[in-house]
């Protein structure tokens, strides 16, 4: 690999030893045909000079990356999916392959999807279906897109073999993925050595989360490190509920095991971006109570906060955690209204009339049946676009009189950056969007011809929808 400045390689992970995870061996395939390639964070982590060759033996063979880890490790969790404690689970088809840091020096993992069977893998083979990963891909990049804390698809193979699926037609076509994330560590990480009884690790994960991730929590020790670690989590977590409810999307499996301490968005499987404003919408065919469905995510957020306060609760005494905890739902409405400012296009005023506003827009979406990303788009940056809305092809909401005392107020707050509005995508009737008939109408294409010019396609305009909002991180 030609040498670049910007490769920070920072093998991390290990040092906390063989208590944390297994050694484990990548699955070997037949074939490996890229499928895409994240270049613009390659460039960003130093990797954008390998050739094809070498992205191939790094992020399909998994030959080891320069200076980083020798042995991928298949990272131990437990976790409550659906609310229902999972002792049997760990990273049972991927593993972390590699650590770097970025220009901003934050720690960034390279883990896998379908690379293999592990310790964790139960009855399943280890594999990941290519639909799953252009899922995956199309989620991670609009959610970048509209400024959500999101994990980036950093490379997609397709590998060759027939994989058989309950939710897909099979045989189907098998790939593997490789993540780019702020951590892969998880509340079900903590909650594996509750259940092993093992307060000390909790300890030593505790520093490393603090070492590598909150580095100004450094000075606190003891209990009042675990205590301001915990409080950090919960405001990170509020910021992330607040993220995907201003997006209008639903990620469909909050599991303790599927929330990392950094606070990013992750692990992309049924996920589904709203059609409309709809609090009860599910993304998850077997979400039959509707627990993860869009309205209650900020609740499942909190409940998974509580477990984790629960580990914490064996090395700190339970009143700093309790007060974290209680503190949630104010950070959340911060967070909210930080979030739909931003993808409104205004700046905020008084924090109670905002929250009133929101509450009244929130309301109105769901009983005027209003296509969310339509709403945004067509309002991006209040009066500003007042004309623009006047011709959208839901216009005639905005002419009722119960839509009259929204535009009033929207029309109030000040546009922030509506230069922005010049770019030509604002000129269409209808926003970059990503519903899920256009999803499968991709992965259609994928599968009767290979064709793949849709999905390219929509990587492009995600980014250039990414470039004109201006949110993304």
């Amino acid at each position: 690999m030609p040498p670049r400045p910007a490769y920070r390689p920072d093998p991390r992970f290990a040092r906390l030893g063989a208590d944390f995870s297994d050694p484990v061996a990548p699955a070997r395939f037949p074939v490996h045909l890229l499928r895409f390639r994240n270049q613009r964070w390659a460039e960003r982590v130093g990797l954008d000079g390998l050739d094809a060759p070498e992205w191939e033996a790094a992020f399909a063979r998994f030959d080891p990356l320069p200076d980083n880890m020798r042995t991928p490790l298949a990272m131990r969790y437990h976790g409550h999916q659906f609310r229902v404690y999972n002792p049997d689970i760990g990273d049972g088809r991927g593993f972390l392959y590699a650590q770097l840091r970025d220009g901003g020096g934050r720690l960034l993992d390279l883990a896998t999807k379908g690379s293999g069977k592990t310790p964790y893998s139960r009855f399943g083979d280890g594999r990941l279906t290519l639909k799953g990963g252009v899922r995956e891909a199309l989620a991670a990049e609009m959610l970048e897109a509209l400024g959500v804390n999101t994990s980036k698809v950093f490379s997609l193979f397709e590998t060759g073999e027939r994989l058989t699926r309950n939710d897909e037609p099979s045989p189907t076509r098998s790939s593997v993925l490789v993540r780019l994330s702020h951590s892969h560590i998880r509340f079900g990480t903590f909650q594996r050595l509750v259940y092993h009884e093992r307060p000390d690790l909790i300890r030593v994960l505790i520093d490393h989360v603090v070492e590598e991730y909150y580095p100004e929590l450094a000075d606190r020790e003891g209990e009042a490190r675990a205590a301001a670690l915990f409080e950090a989590i919960v405001h990170a977590t509020a910021r992330l509920a607040a993220s995907w409810m201003a997006a209008g999307f639903v990620h469909g499996v909050l599991n303790t095991d599927n929330m990392v301490v950094t606070g990013e968005s992750f692990d992309y499987g049924p996920w589904r971006f709203l059609p409309r404003s709809e609090p009860g919408f599910t993304a998850a065919y077997f979400d039959e109570m509707g627990l993860y469905a869009f309205g209650r995510q900020p609740e499942a957020a909190s409940w998974n906060l509580a477990q984790l306060g629960g580990c914490f609760s064996l090395v700190c005494e339970t009143a700093p955690l309790e007060a974290a905890l209680k503190a949630y739902g104010d950070a959340y409405l911060d967070a909210l209204r930080a979030a739909m400012f931003a993808r409104l296009g205004l700046a905020p005023g008084d924090r109670t009339a905002d929250l009133e506003f929101l509450q009244a827009l929130f309301a109105w979406m769901t009983e005027a049946g209003a296509g969310w990303a339509q709403f945004f788009f067509d309002w991006r940056c209040g009066a500003a676009s007042a004309a623009r809305a006047a011709e959208s092809p839901q216009a005639a909401l905005y002419a009722t009189d119960a839509f009259k005392p929204l535009r009033t107020a929207i029309e109030r707050y000040a546009p922030v950056r509506p230069e922005h509005l010049a770019n030509p995508l604002f000129g269409r009737a209808r926003p970059p969007d990503m519903l899920i008939d256009e999803v499968e109408a991709i992965w259609d294409a994928i599968a009767a011809r290979d064709d793949w010019s849709a999905f390219e396609d929509k990587i492009a305009e995600v980014r250039a929808w990414g470039a004109a909002l201006g949110l993304a991180r």
